[in-house]
């Protein structure tokens, strides 16, 4: 066990009575009444039109490639390499191309120079992700890709509750993902969402959900058309795509409609951590200047600031001794133009130039920052850090 683990688990009693209650009087538990309500609620929440609950954040990574793909055409995707396997793994099982953006070492979001310099005429969408709370949209980013008619998904698993200019991420682009996961900010044990103000974008994904069957668009028009071009065909056994069940359960959406309620008042706690961690912790050993206006960061971001591998491995001998679960490499491990998958993808030595995140690769960290974790003991975390020489 450890004294400082990645996370506690914020699944709480309460959460487990609401699921009791459900249970006790022997519901349907398969997708029904509950995901619709949660998916409203989120909707409500987040401050969009359409969400669409699945199983997993990979799930929902991949169901928006995939609609992209259909309703924007085959070509390239602007990504980050320090992301989630599964945002680039969505682009490679639909055959587009991963171009990729190096970051800014102040968000550890794709940097916005980088990502307009990878802009052709290839270009469908930036796959934007949120690492670990943080914001990467500018007012620049932003008007650069309306008027270049560049659709913006973006990837906020780790991310729930963050904004900019006072709106929550995962309402400005085309699509948003998000994970509720164990380790993040709120969890139905496994699922996601797909967020999207777009009809279009909406119907295409939950056809996408539950086999590509038609029967699932919510739009009459729609179910209509594939009808009539299909007169041969059931209307209850029409599938547009080659897709795939993704679908949750009743039991997650419980679980989530439960955990929602508490997810302002968690990130308020969340946030007020991080800020102490940031105050606390050695600026001439760590990196303390990121940009926080709008953060909402369920991990402390623990980057050395110069490269010396030596205080590198004294820094984790340290952690290790002191119980204190970390993750080097930050989110996803660190450099994903390393990992073996992208190999015959990419040329053998293309992460080397993308060098903001070759440093997060070798020597950052994130360290667990939840609920539960009360003032005193970030103060006793910073301390053990700050006494690594």
């Amino acid at each position: 066990m450890f004294k400082f683990p990645l996370m506690d688990d914020n699944i709480t009693r309460d959460d487990l009575d609401v699921l009791i209650d459900f249970l006790q009087g022997m519901p349907r538990l398969t997708q029904s009444r509950n995901v619709a309500a949660f998916e409203k609620e989120w909707s409500d929440w987040l401050g969009v039109k359409y969400s669409v609950f699945v199983n997993s954040g990979a799930s929902a990574n991949l169901a928006t490639i995939t609609a992209l793909k259909h309703l924007y055409g085959d070509g390239e995707v602007i990504v980050p390499p320090l992301t989630w396997v599964s945002d680039i793994s969505a682009v490679l099982w639909n055959g587009m191309t991963p171009v990729f953006a190096d970051i800014n070492p102040r968000t550890l979001c794709m940097d916005e120079d980088e990502i307009l310099t990878k802009i052709t005429d290839k270009t469908r969408a930036v796959f934007m992700t949120y690492v670990q709370g943080f914001n990467g949209l500018s007012d620049r980013l932003l008007s650069e890709l309306k008027k270049r008619g560049i659709p913006l998904i973006e990837d906020v698993c780790e991310s729930h509750g963050a904004t900019f200019n006072g709106q929550r991420l995962g309402s400005f682009g085309l699509a948003s993902n998000f994970s509720f996961y164990f380790a993040h900010h709120m969890s139905t044990v496994e699922g996601g969402m797909i967020c999207t103000n777009d009809e279009e974008m909406y119907n295409a994904v939950r056809m996408l959900r539950s086999h590509g069957m038609t029967r699932e668009a919510p739009s009459n028009h729609i179910r209509e058309r594939y009808e009539k071009e299909n007169p041969e065909l059931s209307p209850d056994f029409i599938f547009a795509f080659p897709a795939f069940n993704i679908r949750s359960s009743e039991i997650n959406a419980v679980l989530g409609r439960s955990q929602l309620k508490k997810l302002n008042c968690n990130n308020e706690i969340r946030t007020r951590n991080f800020k102490l961690f940031l105050k606390l912790i050695d600026a001439e050993k760590y990196r303390t200047d990121f940009e926080v206006e709008g953060s909402c960061n369920y991990a402390f971001n623990l980057v050395i600031k110069n490269p010396d591998f030596e205080f590198r491995d004294r820094l984790e001998k340290t952690m290790d001794k002191a119980g204190i679960e970390f993750r080097r490499g930050s989110s996803g491990g660190g450099n994903q133009l390393r990992q073996h998958y992208l190999k015959g993808i990419v040329e053998p030595d293309a992460y080397k130039i993308f060098h903001e995140v070759e440093h997060i690769h070798h020597f950052a960290y994130y360290i667990g920052n939840y609920p539960s974790l009360e003032e005193d003991r970030v103060v006793e975390l910073c301390n053990i850090l700050n006494c690594v020489e």
